[in-house]
């Protein structure tokens, strides 16, 4: 299979990637953070522990592991019309937790909307970048918020 685009020349800026650490307790940091997403403007309809469902399944023996799904609904809503219905299949925006040592848990997001005008599900135009600037900024908020708190890992 060949890509439409060569991964090896994306940056962490190309997919709107962002990350910070928090020292504190695994379950603390989810709602810390569930708390950050509302306050940045996004809402967290989904949420769900892939950790402990594949614990429970096949006895993976992972580590804690949190997905918190992101949602601004005006802006998903305008997502859904520019992409004609195509961006739910990445829908929602997951801020991802997970502890890499007890007391220490990585938060990790990458952009959707990014991703999507890269693989040719939303349009490369004015309309799409609009988009994908307003949830830059309710991401740079929420990390912002993250990287500022005392529990920010330097």
């Amino acid at each position: 299979m060949t890509l439409p685009i060569d991964p090896t020349l994306l940056g962490p800026e190309d997919i709107g990637e962002e990350q910070t650490v928090l020292a504190m307790d695994h379950e603390e940091a989810i709602e810390f953070v569930r708390e950050a997403c509302e306050d940045a403007g996004f809402g967290v309809p989904v949420e769900f522990s892939p950790s402990e469902m594949l614990n429970e399944k096949i006895g993976a023996d992972r580590d804690p592991y949190y997905v918190l799904g992101a949602c601004n609904p005006e802006v998903a809503d305008r997502a859904l019309d520019a992409s004609d219905n195509k961006l739910g299949g990445l829908m929602a925006c997951n801020v991802v937790l997970w502890e890499e040592e007890p007391g220490r848990q990585r938060v990790y997001h990458v952009s959707i909307m990014r991703i999507a005008r890269l693989v040719g599900m939303a349009p490369d135009d004015d309309t799409w970048a609009d988009i994908v600037a307003d949830t830059g900024e309710y991401v740079e908020d929420l990390f912002s918020t993250l990287r500022a708190s005392e529990h920010a890992v330097a």
